[in-house]
């Protein structure tokens, strides 16, 4: 018997996607987190000083609910929807994060390691985290989208160019997960 809880099975999980991308793609949208922040950066008078957020946010406001979804949806899942493990990593990463002196988070999406009130004390640490999100929107702006734009929307109607963002993803991901993130915490 299948239970809510836990992880759902991808054929489940990518069914629900591949339907909210069909009506997207009916109603004409497209789905991507990084443009709802362009929206709420519009909204709150960022086209005064930029060019790049001068534009009709009002016609965006329906993907605000995406946020907004998202934000309910996580709530429902952690609260309704878990078993209270956490995230189940395998053994091996466990292994290969310990040996680099970053903590298992039990119980726990991210390790206390690198989001504790002490971690974010850490000059190291707190520059990391800045580097990283600054890097994270360079990259986002500079490819035109997030990973879930291009990787769900760009990818389901066949962009070319989404291919290539998606594949970049990819590259860097196993580049610090296997050179830089040793490099940093060893």
């Amino acid at each position: 018997m299948y239970s809510f809880y836990g992880t759902w099975p991808w054929y489940i999980s990518g069914f629900i996607i591949g339907m909210v991308m069909l009506s997207l793609i009916y109603f004409g949208k497209t789905f991507g987190m990084s443009s709802n922040l362009r929206t709420m950066c519009s909204m709150v008078g960022a086209g005064k000083t930029s060019e790049f957020f001068r534009f009709d946010w009002k016609a965006q406001r329906w993907n605000l609910v995406v946020v907004l979804g998202a934000m309910i949806g996580g709530w429902l899942a952690v609260t309704y929807m878990s078993d209270g493990s956490g995230v189940n990593l395998n053994p091996k990463t466990v292994t290969e994060l310990q040996q680099m002196h970053i903590d298992q988070p039990d119980g726990k999406l991210l390790p206390d390691t690198l989001t504790s009130i002490e971690a974010l004390q850490s000059p190291k640490i707190l520059g990391i985290l800045l580097l990283g999100g600054l890097l994270v929107g360079f990259g986002t702006r500079y490819a035109g989208g997030c990973t879930s734009g291009h990787a769900i929307t760009g990818l389901s109607s066949l962009q070319l160019p989404s291919l290539i963002a998606v594949i970049g993803f990819f590259i860097g991901g196993l580049i610090m997960s296997w050179l830089l993130l040793p490099l940093i915490f060893n």
